[in-house]
C-alpha cells in the first residue's frame, strides 16, 4: 500500500469541502475536531455547527470524497459525527471570524 498523506495534506484537502449554509470551508469553520492516520486508514472526527444541520450527511460524504482523492486506492476512511464538545463560534480560526465580521 502507499503511503498515506500527513494530516496536514489532509486538512488542506478538507479545506475544499464547504459548509454551504455557512459559505465557508469545514476546517476554518472549527468543524474538524481530529485526523488521525494509521495502519487502519484515515479517521476523522468531525462536526456541524447544530445537531439539526439538514447538510450533515452531504458534508460527511464530501469529506469522504476529499480524502479519498489524496490518499491511496481502498484506503479506510472513517468520518465519525460527534457532539462533544459542543461547536462553538470559538473554534473559527480567524479567516473564518473575518470572513464573518466577527474581527475585534
Amino acid at each position: 500500500m502507499s503511503e498515506l498523506p500527513d494530516d496536514a495534506v489532509i486538512l488542506d484537502a478538507l479545506r475544499e469541502v464547504d459548509d454551504p449554509e455557512a459559505g465557508m470551508n469545514i476546517v476554518d469553520l472549527g468543524l474538524v475536531y481530529a485526523v488521525e492516520t494509521g495502519p487502519s486508514g484515515v479517521h476523522i472526527d468531525l462536526t456541524m455547527t447544530t445537531a439539526a444541520c439538514p447538510m450533515a450527511d452531504m458534508i460527511v460524504d464530501q469529506v469522504r470524497d476529499a480524502v479519498a482523492a489524496i490518499a491511496p486506492p481502498d484506503t479506510a476512511i472513517d468520518v465519525r459525527l460527534v457532539w462533544d464538545p459542543p461547536w462553538t463560534p470559538d473554534r473559527m480560526t480567524g479567516i473564518a471570524k473575518e470572513h464573518f465580521g466577527w474581527t475585534f
